[in-house]
């Protein structure tokens, strides 16, 4: 199994003093061997990857926790608004997701950040793992 065909993924991103911040993900498989996840712009994870595009990531259950005898995987996330890889991944976690993704996309996500005035879902992070 890829990473791409797991569920969740916890996905750690770095703050300035180089402390990991994991966060599970749901993820998909993107052409050339890259994988993809939609979030938030303005969210901590989106100003971390501004500041350091390095990213692990290992299988996670949906609450973060790591799944055991997974190995980390490293990696570099750049993020997009628009454009054929933004469309392949939000149709492709829909898709992937189903009902979920319809809580998420209709419910949960846009009250979350309606409260921040953020655009829920208006950005698509691309991560190509390191060999």
């Amino acid at each position: 199994m890829t990473l791409g065909d797991e569920r969740f993924l916890s996905l750690a991103t770095f703050r300035r003093n180089g402390a990991p911040v994991p966060t599970p993900v749901w993820i998909v498989p993107v052409s050339g061997g890259r994988l993809g996840f939609y979030t938030t712009m303005g969210t901590g994870k989106t100003k971390r990857l501004k500041r350091d595009p390095r990213v692990t990531m290992q299988p996670c259950g949906r609450r973060g926790e790591v799944a055991p005898d997974t190995t980390v995987t490293e990696g570099t996330a750049v993020m997009v608004q628009s454009g054929p890889d933004f469309d392949a991944v939000q149709r492709d976690v829909k898709a992937k997701y189903g009902w979920e993704w319809h809580l998420m996309h209709w419910v949960v996500g846009p009250l979350a950040t309606r409260r921040q005035k953020l655009n829920y879902a208006d950005t698509v992070v691309i991560i190509t793992p390191q060999p």
